[in-house]
């Protein structure tokens, strides 16, 4: 008899309030419908009755996870307006947090990957790990979550000594590449709880216009910072991870061998950080009249900033478009012919952030 199963708005398999109400024959989901709006905050009307400066702090308060992302894409469309380069030095510093940040951002979901498939000592092993990148990302910025590392032309504090914190990347390498790699791929438990499940064709992936590591895992080889440089991407080189399964198997190996390529690039712009100011402009900036729609790599994909100004102290429009937006319907597709116990994994093998998702 077919009957109908609510996951949240609360729920513990859910990191924050949102719905996904399934119908189901026996044990097997028939469809499903994703709700969420549970916590809007309306960021976007806010932002436009501060200023400048302002925002940027209001802005970084959209994701806790990759609030650095959304910080500096948006002064990266005011940086566009005003015509303001960003020094080099700045640049290569901006690449070293959001890189730091996407290590943060990847290892928390592997951390609620595995509690959700009840691999609780591997959670430990990877939150352990996660509490060394937030460490480093303390030792620079000052912050453990709301970095405030980004201001309209350049960053707020520089690396002194870069050579410090290559000893920490040796240890994310090797605890990457020894523990939590081999056992989210080899380990039989976390096998048959991710191969073959949730799958998304490649077919789908273009329908429900995917992003970010769920796209990857699905065949897509779309990445911002390899289709349109920006920062130093361009001179570190960089590298995308494309599997074409598309099961939850194929999201975590992706997301594994992006951890990889962060801890490189991180190493690269720390070994070759240019000499140079931090900033391009001093005081309050003048925004003048003009519109820039930017687009930068997130954790969880990309995040596309719409920013108008009239001149003014203010800005005109903030127009956000985060990668959970538009990852987490696709959880729709993904759920159906599939296990009612699987639900879990497969959710959160899209790394749904509510809080960007409701800015």
């Amino acid at each position: 008899m077919p009957y109908t199963f609510p996951l949240g708005p609360y729920h513990p398999a859910l990191e924050e309030p949102f719905k996904v109400k399934v119908q189901c024959q026996g044990e097997v989901i028939d469809s499903a419908v994703v709700e969420v709006g549970f916590s809007f905050r309306g960021i976007e009307l806010v932002a436009q009755k501060r200023n400048w400066v302002e925002v940027i702090t209001l802005i970084e308060r959209v994701c806790g996870i990759c609030s650095n992302t959304h910080a500096m894409t948006f002064c990266m469309a005011a940086e566009t307006i005003a015509g303001i380069e960003l020094p080099r030095r700045a640049a290569y510093i901006r690449t070293i947090i959001a890189e730091l940040e996407r290590l943060h951002s990847h290892l928390l979901w592997a951390g609620i990957g595995a509690e959700d498939i009840g691999f609780h000592s591997l959670f430990m092993e990877v939150f352990t790990l996660r509490e060394k990148v937030m460490d480093t990302l303390e030792a620079i910025s000052g912050n453990r979550v709301n970095y405030g590392m980004n201001c309209i032309g350049g960053v707020h504090r520089d690396i002194p000594d870069p050579t410090v914190y290559l000893p920490v990347l040796d240890e994310l390498t090797r605890v990457l590449n020894e523990v939590v790699i081999p056992t989210f791929t080899q380990n039989p438990t976390a096998i048959a709880r991710t191969r073959g499940v949730g799958p998304l064709t490649r077919e789908q992936a273009l329908e429900w216009a995917v992003v970010g590591p769920v796209a990857r895992a699905s065949g897509l080889d779309i990445d911002v910072r390899k289709d349109q440089p920006y920062l130093a991407y361009g001179e570190l080189g960089f590298k995308s991870f494309v599997q074409e399964e598309g099961d939850v198997f194929a999201r975590v190996v992706v997301r594994a061998l992006e951890m990889l390529e962060s801890v490189r690039l991180i190493r690269e712009a720390l070994l070759s950080l240019p000499a140079g100011p931090l900033k391009a402009v001093s005081g309050l900036p003048t925004i003048p009249v003009g519109e820039a729609t930017i687009r930068t790599e997130a954790p969880r994909g990309e995040a596309f900033y719409y920013v108008a100004s009239e001149g003014g102290n203010t800005p005109a429009r903030v127009k956000i478009r985060t990668p959970s937006f538009v990852n987490i319907p696709a959880i729709e597709p993904m759920v159906i012919g599939q296990p009612l116990a699987d639900l879990s994994i497969i959710q959160a093998s899209v790394d749904p952030c509510i809080s960007c998702t409701d800015r």
